[in-house]
């Protein structure tokens, strides 16, 4: 790992103390333009997500207004009943998504596999630095209006399912994330910039709980009209 990395995984709460615990959950609100030009406006506008934090899966309970949960993982997406009974499943999910652009609606299950990989970077991160085959190099720093914020690349494998092999993420002088940038490959290549705000602690970890996920143009900068992914996180448990 870069110093860069290791300063941000310390100030998120630090290595140690993450590898105590095995997944996070945390109850979820999210808006923004994306999810009706998906066609799919409510399913997951007011749920619980858990991630997984030594191998990569996440669920969301309930998916959509049946009470159903999704389980999603890199090679497989499904979608259950409470009582764990399969209802329909999807494999190489991330091959369905061939020639879809960002108008392109996604089926339920391409929603839980999208939803599955976001969440579970977004949680994961900045620890996910740490996993085999993560490869990160520290970029030229950003003037803000707060200070500088140092950049760092990140290259991800080919087994983690993620929007981006490589992204980048922005940290402020103490270590905390403030912005995550990647393009969304399963919606065209569609450029994200992902903005964080107001951190909590739980058991010792920090957690953004505000996200604002805006288009980004070639040369970085965004408008914030429209809105395209809003998320906000609360109830946060780790166990």
């Amino acid at each position: 790992m870069t110093k860069l990395s290791e300063l941000a995984i310390e100030a998120h709460g630090g290595l140690q103390r993450w590898k105590q615990f095995k997944q996070v959950s945390a109850d979820l609100r999210q808006g923004g333009a994306l999810w009706s030009l998906k066609g799919q406006p409510e399913t997951l506008q007011q749920t619980t997500v858990t991630v997984g934090l030594r191998k990569e899966w996440a669920s969301h309970a309930p998916f959509g207004p049946e009470r159903r949960r999704s389980r999603f993982e890199p090679g497989r997406v499904a979608l259950e009943s409470v009582d764990g009974t399969l209802l329909d499943e999807l494999g190489d999910p991330r091959s369905s998504f061939a020639s879809h652009t960002l108008q392109t609606p996604w089926t339920e299950l391409q929603l839980a596999y999208f939803a599955g990989c976001a969440m579970w970077t977004y949680l994961n991160t900045p620890f996910v630095l740490a996993w085999p085959g993560v490869e990160t190099e520290e970029m030229e720093p950003l003037r803000m209006s707060d200070g500088l914020w140092r950049r760092l690349a990140v290259r991800f494998p080919k087994d983690i399912a993620t929007h981006s092999a490589v992204q980048t993420l922005y940290f402020d002088a103490d270590g905390l994330l403030k912005r995550h940038d990647y393009d969304v490959e399963i919606a065209g290549n569609t450029p994200g910039a992902h903005l964080i705000s107001d951190y909590v602690e739980v058991s010792g970890i920090r957690f953004p709980t505000k996200r604002r996920i805006f288009a980004r143009q070639p040369d970085g900068s965004f408008s914030t009209e429209p809105l395209v992914v809003s998320i906000d996180l609360s109830n946060i448990r780790l166990s």
